[in-house]
């Protein structure tokens, strides 16, 4: 209980998600979301932060993913040693799910920074001997089980992380609502207010939302609503504030967080468009510098740019290292991600071939599957200059499309070998994607646009010197300076075109740069290559970072001191936000 005493002097940041990526051994994430949310963490630490993270333990982990022979994934659960990782908390809180009592535990990992300043993270749990069994397996699963399952997750994030909190005696200035899923900690607000002021609320909330798509909104009809939940506020409120046919946890979130934001400035627009009439920031992610800079980059800034770890903004100067230092340390990292190929999938990869990445999320409208859309090309280009790729990713286990494209990954591999070697990495988590990313030469994103909200696996790439190659979607709109930073693909605007127009000019784009840019650039011109390796560090990762995501949270939603108007017509800055 130690950790806490020094945030008893000030009120907190409590910062709430579904998932929090810290390490590999623990597995309580997916993807993007849990990762940005492990990011948070480390970034609020180095910044000596008043922050308190809380999540869900998931005992059984997201999955543990396999390819079978025939190429198809297969999920297995993830069993941890949450006991040799993580400290209880000797407190317990209460929940009413389905009308009975759920008790809700914690347990806490302290997340110390190099500084040796310690955040907190919680992690709720129901596996406790006094619940039912299937009480107990609420903090299982993920984003497992079905939607009333989900609906009880939710329940012990939002309304249980609330009351963890206040039963280790934390006072909270914020609540940082990071998507949908802790959306009930307005609810549970709402409570605590009399007549349930909801601007009382708003004052406490942070809200943000990452979905662009809106099938990614969590929604809840309201007779389930009513059997899980209960009436904890009344019925026509909840309504009024989360939507009059369903519970939609996102307009929950908008209508009772005073600051809320997307995170791209891209995003943005299309969250206005989702959700027009309210007032919406941006705040494009970072990633944390130093957990995605690999160890030869490490020491290459340390010795070049002291300080770059703290003060991330400091890679601007990165255009002083040497190129043959910058070259030397960049095939060092991909020598090492070929090793682990060898290793895991037996496939001889040539450390001077053109290595391609591709590593995130196998779901529709990612297209994974872009780069073989033309696959007579994809073989003229490779006599041109010799490819290579590298994929990985996992597909929900309820997403049998996402399925599908590793198996169409895997077949097209088997297909184009030994012309072109394909490696598919099972079972992506932090330590494969921090080897992918510092070991290929070029990052390849091609989102269906407007669907990527931000994507953050470029900065990563980009800080090991890395070169994107993307879809102007999400942050790589602010990122991309053509043929300075890397390249686009595709037209500006999703709106430069129908549909298929625009289709046939991202095909254009990708192939005949790849041919005649790319291909060439990398082969025959290696100083203006590692100038664009330079600009990916200097012009790229010394912007997206989270250091100055967290100081752009710190300056207009943490701890910003609005200007209220007065009767009079005059205003006064608030004393207390």
């Amino acid at each position: 209980m130690h950790i806490f005493d020094k945030l008893k002097n000030e009120p907190i940041i409590a910062y709430l998600s579904m998932e929090i990526a810290l390490s590999s051994d623990m597995p309580t994430y997916s993807g993007g979301l849990g990762v940005l949310a492990g990011d948070t963490v480390r970034s609020a630490a180095d910044l000596s932060l008043p922050f308190v993270a809380v999540t869900l333990i998931s005992r059984k982990g997201y999955l543990n993913q396999k390819i079978s022979p025939e190429g198809w994934q297969i999920e297995q659960p993830v069993e941890w040693e949450i006991e040799k990782i993580l400290t209880p908390l000797p407190v317990q809180v209460e929940v009413e799910i389905e009308k009975r009592k759920v008790k809700v535990g914690a347990w806490v990992y302290p997340w110390k920074s190099a500084r040796g300043t310690i955040v907190p993270v919680i992690f709720l749990d129901t596996n406790i001997p006094q619940n039912t069994p299937e009480d107990r397996s609420i903090t299982d699963y993920l984003y497992g089980g079905d939607s009333r399952y989900r609906l009880k997750q939710e329940i012990v994030l939002g309304i249980g992380g609330s009351r963890i909190l206040k039963a280790l005696d934390l006072e909270v200035r914020k609540y940082h609502i990071n998507e949908g899923h802790a959306a009930l900690v307005t609810v549970e607000l709402l409570q605590s207010f009399k007549n349930c002021d909801v601007e009382a609320v708003k004052n406490l909330c942070v809200f943000t939302t990452h979905t662009p798509v809106e099938a990614g909104h969590d929604k809840f009809p309201y007779d389930m609503v009513k059997d899980v939940l209960g009436e904890p506020i009344p019925l026509p409120l909840l309504k009024q504030l989360g939507g009059a046919d369903c519970l939609n946890m996102t307009l929950l979130a908008l209508n009772l967080s005073g600051y809320i934001n997307g995170v791209a400035k891209k995003h943005r627009e299309v969250s206005l468009n989702m959700f027009p009439g309210y007032d919406i920031h941006s705040i494009t992610n970072g990633v944390h510098s130093y957990t995605w800079t690999s160890p030869g980059f490490q020491t290459l800034f340390d010795h070049y740019i002291p300080g770059w770890a703290q003060e991330p903004e400091l890679l601007t100067r990165a255009d002083i290292i040497s190129n043959q230092e910058i070259w030397t340390v960049h095939q060092k990292e991909k020598a090492r991600l070929l090793q682990l190929i060898k290793e895991k999938n037996n496939i001889e990869m040539d450390e001077e071939a053109l290595t391609l990445g591709f590593a995130r999320r196998m779901t529709a409208y990612k297209r994974p599957h872009f780069i073989f859309t033309d696959v007579e090309r994809l073989k003229k280009i490779n006599r041109a200059g010799k490819l290579q790729i590298v994929f990985a990713g996992k597909a929900h286990p309820h997403d049998f499309e996402g399925k599908k494209l590793i198996q169409q990954i895997i077949q097209y591999s088997r297909e184009l070998s030994p012309e072109i070697k394909i490696a598919f990495l099972e079972n992506y988590n932090l330590e494969v994607a921090k080897k992918i990313i510092a070991g290929v030469d070029i990052w390849v994103n091609t989102p269906m646009r407007p669907l990527e909200a931000s994507g953050t696996s470029g900065m990563k790439a980009a800080h090991n010197g890395v070169i994107n190659f993307s879809v102007l979607d999400g942050w790589w709109i602010e990122g991309c300076l053509e043929g300075i930073t890397g390249w686009s693909i595709g037209p500006e605007s999703e709106e430069d075109g129908n549909p298929q127009e625009i289709f046939q000019k991202e095909i254009s784009d990708f192939y005949g740069k790849l041919e005649y840019v790319i291909v060439p650039t990398y082969y025959h011109h290696r100083e203006q290559w590692i100038k664009l390796m330079k600009n990916s560090i200097s012009k790229v990762a010394s912007y997206f970072n989270a250091h100055r995501m967290m100081e752009s949270y710190i300056t207009e939603a943490y701890f910003h001191k609005p200007f209220l108007p007065l009767a009079n017509g005059s205003i006064v800055k608030a004393e207390k936000n």
